[in-house]
């Protein structure tokens, strides 16, 4: 296994880490963990929780910025429909996060119903 940047975990210690030569983002999940983790949950018949962890897969490789541009469309009345089906679009199409899209659309399902849309 190794980090995002391919340093093996062997090389993460808390030594290297107070000297600086280990940088935040290497210690981020990967994608890779996040599915052993996901493995692990269903298998124990966790399946909610494993669900959350393949999305958490997914979005691993999303720029945080799209993440946070995704979190604060969701809030009530920030988007519309189309705006939602926007993102999940992207998500899709340029990242292949399919199961995120999918909790997109069904968000935006569940903001209609509920009529927490803007107004286009």
């Amino acid at each position: 296994m190794t980090t995002p940047g391919g340093l093996p975990l062997s090389d993460v210690t808390l030594d290297a880490v107070e000297a600086g030569r280990i940088a935040v983002d290497e210690m981020r999940a990967t994608p890779a963990t996040l599915q052993r983790q996901a493995q692990v949950a269903a298998a124990a018949g966790r399946t909610a929780l494993a669900a959350n962890l393949e999305r958490a897969a997914e979005l691993a490789s999303v720029p945080a910025e799209l993440i946070l541009e995704v979190y604060t469309a969701l809030r009530p009345h920030r988007s519309t429909a189309d705006e939602l089906e926007g993102l999940a679009a992207l998500l899709e199409r340029e990242h292949g996060a399919a199961r995120s899209a999918d909790f997109v659309r069904e968000a935006a399902a569940v903001c209609a119903q509920r009529g927490l849309l803007r107004e286009a």
